[in-house]
């Protein structure tokens, strides 16, 4: 744990106060500070009263004059003030077991961080958990949490989660329910496991807890797997059987709680070759995140983008690349722009061969597949690719290729895009 501030925002309400770097924040209105948590939460409060400590152990007392949402502006040496948690299970499905070797170390390392669900949208199990931070989350009223559930029957979930803390942690959801904590979950469909009568059993007791949305997602595996446990792929005739069965609980849900509660992927839809289902099914896109509806979404924002446009566009000639999924939708989309604006565009779907061929999303791409798959194509004056190819806020594929390494090896600029139908047209029109 490090409270130490190690800068301070320019003209915040902490630098007006004469908040000092160095200084170590101890408690913000009589409450100790251990991690981020307590000081985003304390810190909440208008004009809160921080006791500090310099280096020297002297400790003074400061109020701080700011309004209710305006941030202290304190920064720490770590965003938590703290270490991640990681993760102590050992999922029979987990990606990161699966990973190539020789990529970059952050690849390797697995969080389970109660902090970084409710900051950034973590999925996490609960079992490293402990009884008091359950309870700071309670009596914080941290909302929401994001919960990996996967099962509910107490001992599939813990063979599922490689921990006997999968079945004990349960507990844990049933008390956030109970105190009204918004929780979020997450199945990850194995089948022989989860699916079925298991699945239903999941659903009924999570509707049954207050959860306010899942998604259900195939299980990914990698080739990758020499050592691990045999799991099989999620089939076509798996994946229509789940939807039918998600649906149909959904639709119960809706009825009672007025919320379908239970959304499959796109991914899994388009495994069993069922069309995607319109915008309102998802209900404002509550678990767009997991991958429901984000085909759909780019869809219509795409379609409201073009409706707008009424004369033809010079642009040059361009590549998309993606996944083997998601390619029959984008070709598509490229198909409208050249009909209705005259400006040509194909869309290239990428073979995974970095994490074998089960793995088909645009997500998991790497630089070196493109090169390898896009060098002896025709790919017109340049490239587009999706911004979830690359490292969040950087460049960088999951192989460490850079985009200017693309950029050299394929003699075409590269232009990424945002996971926005908006941003994608104003790509193919030459507009970024």
């Amino acid at each position: 744990m490090s409270t130490i501030i190690n800068s301070i925002d320019k003209r915040s309400p902490a630098e007006r106060a004469g908040v000092r770097t160095g200084e170590k924040l101890l408690s913000i209105n009589g409450h100790s500070v251990e991690d981020v948590l307590d000081y985003r939460f304390f810190g909440y409060d208008p004009d809160p009263v921080l006791v500090l400590e310099d280096p020297n152990g002297v400790q003074r007392r400061v109020q701080v004059k700011k309004g209710d949402a305006e941030e202290l502006g304190l920064n720490f040496d770590t965003y938590l003030m703290d270490e991640p948690r990681p993760c102590s299970n050992h999922c029979l499905f987990c990606f990161v077991d699966q990973m190539a070797p020789g990529c970059r170390d952050t690849l390797y390392f697995k969080d389970d961080d109660a902090r970084l669900s409710f900051l950034m949208g973590n999925y996490i199990t609960l079992t490293n958990l402990s009884e008091r931070e359950a309870q700071r989350i309670i009596d914080l009223r941290i909302s929401p949490i994001n919960v990996s559930v996967h099962a509910t029957d107490p001992k599939l979930r813990s063979v599922l989660l490689g921990s006997k803390a999968g079945a004990e942690s349960l507990r844990y959801m049933r008390a956030f329910a109970q105190a009204g904590i918004v929780m979020n979950g997450q199945i990850v469909l194995c089948p022989g496991y989860n699916d079925g009568i298991q699945l239903q059993r999941t659903m009924e007791d999570m509707a049954e807890w207050g959860f306010a949305s899942c998604s259900v997602v195939p299980v990914g595996l990698t080739k990758f797997r020499e050592k691990l446990s045999r799991l099989e792929p999620v089939s076509r005739e798996c994946a229509a059987q789940v939807i039918e069965q998600v649906e149909a609980f959904g639709e119960k849900c809706l009825e009672k709680y007025g919320s379908r509660l239970f959304f499959c992927s796109d991914e899994l839809f388009i495994r069993a070759g069922r069309d995607l289902p319109g915008e309102d099914y998802y209900e404002g896109y509550v678990q767009i995140e997991n991958g429901v509806g984000m085909l759909r979404s780019l869809i219509a924002e795409f379609e409201a983008g073009l409706r707008l446009e009424d004369a033809a566009v010079e642009a040059s000639a361009f590549t998309i690349a993606t996944g083997v999924s998601a390619r029959p939708f984008l070709q598509d989309l490229a198909d409208q722009v050249r009909t209705k604006l005259g400006v040509c565009g194909e869309v290239a779907a990428i073979e995974n061969d970095f994490f074998g061929h089960t793995i088909d999303v645009a997500g998991l791409v790497t630089g070196g597949d493109l090169i390898r798959q896009l060098q002896q194509r025709k790919l017109g004056k340049r490239l587009l690719i999706p911004v979830n190819m690359l490292r969040h806020g950087g460049d960088v594929f999951l192989d460490d290729l850079h985009v200017s390494d693309v950029e050299t090896a394929l003699g075409v600029p590269v232009t990424v895009v945002e996971q926005d139908g908006f941003d994608l047209l104003d790509a193919m029109l030459e507009r970024k």
